[in-house]
């Protein structure tokens, strides 16, 4: 049977996202924890018997990516805002690439951004996708519509209103993208690059 624990972060407290609205936001992600066990148990318990259960499995299985994308892409935002602000080694590989790619780091993040404020709830999100060597950033609706198959996620930007609502209204939510670039720990983003390079 699957089970998966809340991951602990070692958040500081951070420079324009308040402390309540991280504990709000972890309270958040508990839940797509206990969610993504509950089906996963859910399913075990009623696999033995398909053919009766296939109404409520095939539920269960669309609910799945929802749940079990949102804790995971919750996982990599919470470790980019933990162990303090860190700027990005401009001498390390994911730098180099990321001026390769965009000409210049400073394009990258502007289009980062652009991509950040686009309409509706979602994700921006750096991967890299191994087989054509290139990083591409892409928006996810919701947690699971949207993913890039195959591809590794680098850098996971929420842009659900949970993750700003206490700091920011709606419409100032560029803000919010301008506050969680000042606390990322680039650390991060660059050990996801050398796990999949």
């Amino acid at each position: 049977m699957e089970t998966f624990t809340a991951k602990k972060f070692d958040i500081p407290k951070l420079a324009g996202i308040s402390e309540k609205n991280i504990e709000e936001h972890l309270k958040l992600y508990a839940g797509y924890v206990k969610n993504t066990n509950l089906i996963f148990n859910k399913i075990s318990e009623l696999r033995s018997d398909p053919e009766k259960n296939a109404y409520i499995l095939g539920e269960l299985q669309r609910r799945l990516g929802f749940e079990f994308d949102g804790m995971r892409n919750h996982e990599y935002y919470f470790a980019h805002l933990s162990g303090g602000k860190k700027e990005i080694n401009t001498k390390g590989e994911l730098y180099k690439k990321i001026e390769k790619e965009w000409g210049t780091f400073e394009n990258f993040l502007s289009h980062f951004k652009f991509v950040a404020a686009t309409r509706g709830i979602g994700w921006t999100i750096l991967y890299f996708d191994k087989i054509s060597d290139k990083l591409i950033i892409s928006w996810v609706d919701e947690h699971h519509l949207g993913q890039l198959t195959g591809l590794s996620p680098l850098l996971c930007l929420d842009m659900w209103e949970h993750a700003y609502v206490y700091d920011y209204p709606t419409s100032e939510k560029k803000k919010y993208v301008e506050a969680f670039f000042a606390n990322l720990n680039w650390m991060t983003v660059e050990e996801n690059y050398k796990k999949v390079i």
